[in-house]
């Protein structure tokens, strides 16, 4: 029988569709799994803000100064990991403080220090309404679970310029250019002049008190006096460089205070009390960093590396030198304090009894002239 064409091309498609079947499906290859996701980076923390509140202007000396070199320090520490900010001329009136530490709060700051005596009140208010922020309030005496208080013993380098007052002194009469009467500045007064008279037991300290912080045309007047009175070597509890300024004008000597003045008088200055903040900046910044930070109290001294009385004029004999170097090393481990009795005040009254050392309550509450110093504490 005869095949058409036709029949044999659909015969053919037939027996090779039923070939395919008979061999069954074939399997695929599973598909290639997909490329795992790459991790994202953790996003970096954000910088811890810290805030830092002056009394007075930066300037380039004294108190306000000091404490800046300090925030420089924090910055130079921990880089991006903290971001600081600071206001400067701050009063120390409880409203215009007040308006200044709650923004800084409002803003996120998350460690504020305020740098002033007068700051106290204002910070024990805002540090209520801002629970979750660290508060340091500096040289106060009032604490709260997130406001602590610390300071540096400015009376240890007061006290080794007035052994260096009491080597230089051709007249035995010092004097002080002083601001705000608190047990601080007073202490600092009746240290400068233990510091002299264990030196020459004549000396007498005289003192003008100019009632503000910062105010350099004050401290020039208030220079002047006392160098109108006699003495040749001025101390000062104030802010500005105008007393060392004053006493190379007039051909006296001065010490700078809280940082090297030697540029405002390079004749006149002969060292200078300065104060190391960074040393405690850095430690409270390290501890809200670690999560560690706790109210307290601080008092940084010359054995801590928080206060140093350094910046020498090239004048100062090498024996008054070593003889500075002498009395850190005894103030450090103890075996020479600086308020071991018998310490008398001006009045002749013993304060501290023989062979008795004062503790830090006691020196937080003086409010006496020791023998030596002229005159009365305002009241």
């Amino acid at each position: 029988m005869r095949i058409s064409r036709r029949a044999s091309i659909a015969m053919l498609a037939t027996l090779a569709a039923a070939s395919l079947i008979g061999c069954g499906k074939k399997e695929e290859a599973a598909p290639a799994p997909a490329p795992a996701a790459a991790t994202a980076p953790a996003p970096a923390a954000d910088p811890l803000k810290v805030a830092f509140v002056y009394v007075g202007p930066v300037g380039d000396a004294g108190w306000t100064f000091a404490h800046d070199s300090g925030r420089k320090a924090v910055e130079a520490k921990f880089g991006d990991k903290v971001k600081t900010t600071f206001v400067e001329n701050v009063p120390e009136s409880a409203a215009d403080a007040e308006r200044v530490f709650r923004q800084l709060a409002t803003d996120g700051n998350k460690l504020i220090f305020g740098t002033s005596f007068g700051f106290m009140e204002a910070m024990l208010k805002v540090a209520k309404e801002f629970p979750d922020v660290k508060f340091e309030h500096a040289t106060g005496f009032k604490t709260a679970d997130n406001l602590a208080q610390y300071d540096v013993r400015t009376y240890e380098g007061a006290y080794l310029a007035g052994v260096v007052a009491g080597k230089t002194s051709k007249t035995g009469k010092l004097g002080v250019v002083a601001s705000v009467p608190i047990p601080e500045v007073i202490r600092n007064i009746d240290a400068f002049t233990l510091g002299a008279r264990s030196i020459n037991p004549k000396a007498t300290t005289r003192v003008v008190w100019v009632n503000k912080w910062f105010d350099p045309g004050k401290e020039r007047e208030a220079a002047t006096t006392l160098i109108g009175q006699g003495v040749d070597v001025l101390m000062q509890n104030t802010d500005s460089a105008a007393v060392v300024q004053t006493a190379q004008e007039k051909g006296v000597h001065a010490f700078g205070w809280d940082s090297d003045m030697t540029s405002f008088g390079p004749k006149a200055h002969l060292a200078a009390s300065m104060n190391n903040w960074g040393v405690y900046y850095i430690a409270r910044v390290q501890a809200v960093l670690d999560g560690t930070w706790k109210s307290g109290t601080s008092w940084n001294g010359i054995k801590e590396n928080g206060i140093d009385l350094g910046a020498f004029n090239p004048d100062v004999p090498a024996d008054v030198k070593a003889l500075i170097e002498e009395r850190k090393k005894g103030i450090a481990d103890g075996s020479a304090p600086i308020w071991k009795g018998p310490i008398k005040d001006n009045t002749g009254k013993e304060v501290v009894a023989k062979d008795a050392v004062a503790d830090d309550g006691f020196l937080h509450g003086i409010k006496f002239y020791v023998e030596g110093v002229d005159g009365k504490v305002p009241g």
